[in-house]
């Protein structure tokens, strides 16, 4: 078998929008590590994950240019590259809310900026595009697969599923070498832990790093998969090398679902710190509250061999080990 064969990206130029973040960073030091020339484009927006501590192993290894995917600059920087890791984005639904013509500016016009940059510019690439299980909304049925109708209950949803079309759109109509996977709940180092607006793990996470109460809204019997970030870096990898997933759309889950109480006396366990105390739901999140949500991971598993390796409790263990060494860096007071 030779080398390429071995390692697909050896020697690939590859770009990752949001590659400062939680995911962008970790894709990132994988490619690296797989010889990959990796250029990264990240706003450094403060709420929004963007941080150089991230990239402190790899810092000299990769070419970082701070700019907002909303800007022309796209159009040079998409030139050349072999693969497209699009992950730049707005995630919170709260802040969606409070501020949607901004989310709508990141994750709607601001991608199509991107696609029309590669459409004109770079044609051939492969760009893998981050999407998210939140379009699917409230689950018709468990687990949720890619034929389960797109029904968000929040602006986010609504913005990220447009997204994720105009992917879809510019393969069908242009051509383009265009992926999409939808990621849940995804956890482990490098994620933005200093507020609650990206989701529950994260904070979840910080609060037993710190040694406090966790709340969790009713009884906690809703039930989530989870998915580490290693784990979630594979399926990138394997997107963007792979001509079988060109023009495809897939999920990605964890074939083991938990409560939210089960994940936080598990949380407490590893952690040997931390307690956590049930509370009635409050209304505005009631609202959008979606109950139980896994989802299946069949068709990629099926098209590109790709299932999650790392178990929650070794997980969550070297999670919670790395926020106890290194949350200085990202707002936790230890």
């Amino acid at each position: 078998m030779s080398n390429q064969a071995k390692n697909p990206y050896r020697d690939k130029r590859v770009l990752i929008t949001g590659g400062a973040g939680f995911i962008g960073s970790n894709l990132a030091k994988a490619l690296v590590d797989q010889g990959a020339a990796v250029t990264i484009v990240d706003s450094m927006l403060p709420d929004y994950g963007g941080n150089l501590y991230n990239l402190r192993d790899i810092r000299d290894q990769v070419h970082v240019n701070f700019a907002d995917i909303r800007g022309h600059g796209m159009q040079y920087l998409v030139q050349n590259q072999d693969v497209i890791f699009n992950l730049a984005g707005q995630v919170s639904h709260i802040d969606s809310i409070n501020d949607p013509e901004a989310d709508l500016a990141i994750n709607c016009q601001a991608q199509l900026s991107i696609l029309e940059a590669v459409r004109h510019h770079n044609p051939d690439a492969v760009v893998v595009y981050a999407s998210t299980r939140q379009i699917y909304g409230k689950p018709q049925y468990l687990p949720v697969d890619e034929a389960h109708p797109v029904v968000p209950m929040d602006i986010n949803g609504i913005n990220k599923a447009a997204g994720e079309s105009y992917h879809t759109l510019y393969h069908s109509i242009h051509g383009l070498n265009t992926v999409s996977l939808r990621l849940t709940n995804t956890y482990g180092p490098h994620q933005l832990v200093k507020h609650n607006r990206q989701g529950f793990i994260g904070w979840f996470i910080r609060q037993i790093v710190e040694d406090k109460e966790i709340t969790i809204y009713g009884d906690g019997a809703q039930r989530r998969d989870l998915t580490h970030v290693d784990d979630v870096v594979d399926a990138f990898l394997l997107a963007g090398s792979n001509p079988k997933a060109i023009g495809r759309v897939y999920n990605l889950a964890h074939p083991e679902p938990i409560s939210l109480k089960a994940l936080v006396e598990l949380l407490v366990q590893v952690a040997n710190q931390g307690s956590y105390r049930l509370i009635p739901w409050p209304e505005e999140k009631k609202k959008i509250d979606i109950g139980d949500y896994y989802g299946s991971s069949a068709l990629i598993e099926k098209e590109l061999g790709w299932k999650p390796r790392i178990k929650l409790v070794d997980g969550l263990r070297s999670t919670v080990q790395f926020y106890k060494e290194h949350g200085h860096a990202y707002g936790v007071e230890l």
